[in-house]
């Protein structure tokens, strides 16, 4: 396909950020990557991304949150999305892609795999490339584990290395309080620092085939925040606070607010607190407003990634 052969328009999709509810982390492997298992859930912070079609593959970037740091060449993982798509379907020309942050930027939830997802949906249909779910969520694996379940959205279960996901059943709506970090931290350091610390015996033993502690899945089905309060868990954890200790002040300070849990997101560095309702979230924020603090308070399990609008 050429530039000439399609009519120009412009195409809108959204994709959701995630909280990893249950992160279980197996040994790093041969190849430098590990097993996990986990359980990931869509949340109400979303990415925009509106597509059109260009001489080149091009990007701008805007946000909610703090941008400085989102890259805006061929690195990004929205403009990577659209290539693959683009020669996927043999399409000669390139894209031009606004995105809009809604999600903290390395913050642990996935923001840039939600660019990547919206990116793959918005330049299919700009395209017409008539990719069906599957296929773009073939796509999506091929730029990182967090790409599928951010096409997919809901509530999943994550294994092999996290892009293998089954749809979990949720009944009714779960509030968190996000408090974002103003500074980043990095996957790989992450990963490597637990890796660091199983090395040390500092923490473990560690099971080689990650799992899901089935009274995540019970909790969730249940819409039980008391329940799953009990139970949510991140191995990341150790190491994020490990390298920011103020991450564990700031989930005990949540709980000592009125949060039933805490955790840090991914790898961080935001805390996602777990609160009683929609009340409760808001009381929170509102307590951590008076501590100078900004907190978002969001709501589970929401879309997938979507087609908002084609002009």
């Amino acid at each position: 396909m050429t530039l000439a052969s399609q009519p120009p328009r412009r195409v809108h999709a959204r994709a959701p950020g995630k909280i990893n509810v249950f992160f279980e982390v197996g040994p790093v492997e041969p190849d430098g990557y590990h097993k996990v298992a986990s359980v990931y859930q869509a949340v109400s912070l979303h990415e925009d991304v509106w597509a059109t079609a260009s001489d080149d593959f091009t990007i701008t970037v805007t946000g909610d949150v703090d941008v400085d740091g989102v890259p805006l060449d061929d690195t990004n993982l929205a403009v990577r999305a659209a290539r693959l798509l683009a020669t996927e379907i043999g399409w000669d020309g390139g894209v031009h892609l606004d995105v809009h942050k809604g999600v903290p930027v390395a913050g642990g939830m996935g923001g840039g795999s939600a660019d990547a997802a919206a990116a793959l949906v918005a330049v299919n249909e700009l395209l017409g490339g008539g990719l069906t779910a599957a296929q773009l969520q073939e796509l999506g694996a091929q730029l990182g584990a967090d790409v599928p379940f951010a096409l997919l959205g809901g509530t999943a279960v994550g294994t092999g290395r996290g892009d293998e996901l089954a749809p979990a059943l949720v009944r009714g709506r779960l509030d968190w309080v996000l408090v974002p970090s103003g500074e980043g931290l990095s996957t790989p350091e992450i990963y490597g620092t637990l890796d660091d610390l199983r090395a040390a015996a500092d923490i473990g033993p560690v099971r080689r085939i990650p799992s899901v502690d089935p009274r995540v899945l019970q909790a969730l089905r249940r819409s039980d925040a008391v329940a799953l309060a009990d139970v949510v868990s991140n191995d990341l954890q150790v190491a994020a606070v490990r390298r920011r200790p103020e991450l564990g002040a700031l989930i005990d300070e949540g709980v000592s607010l009125g949060a039933l849990a805490g955790i840090v997101s991914g790898s961080g560095p935001t805390v996602a607190l777990l609160c009683a309702d929609a009340a409760a979230a808001d009381g929170l924020v509102a307590a951590f407003a008076d501590r100078g603090r900004a907190a978002l308070a969001v709501h589970g399990a929401v879309a997938g990634t979507r087609i908002v609008s084609v002009d």
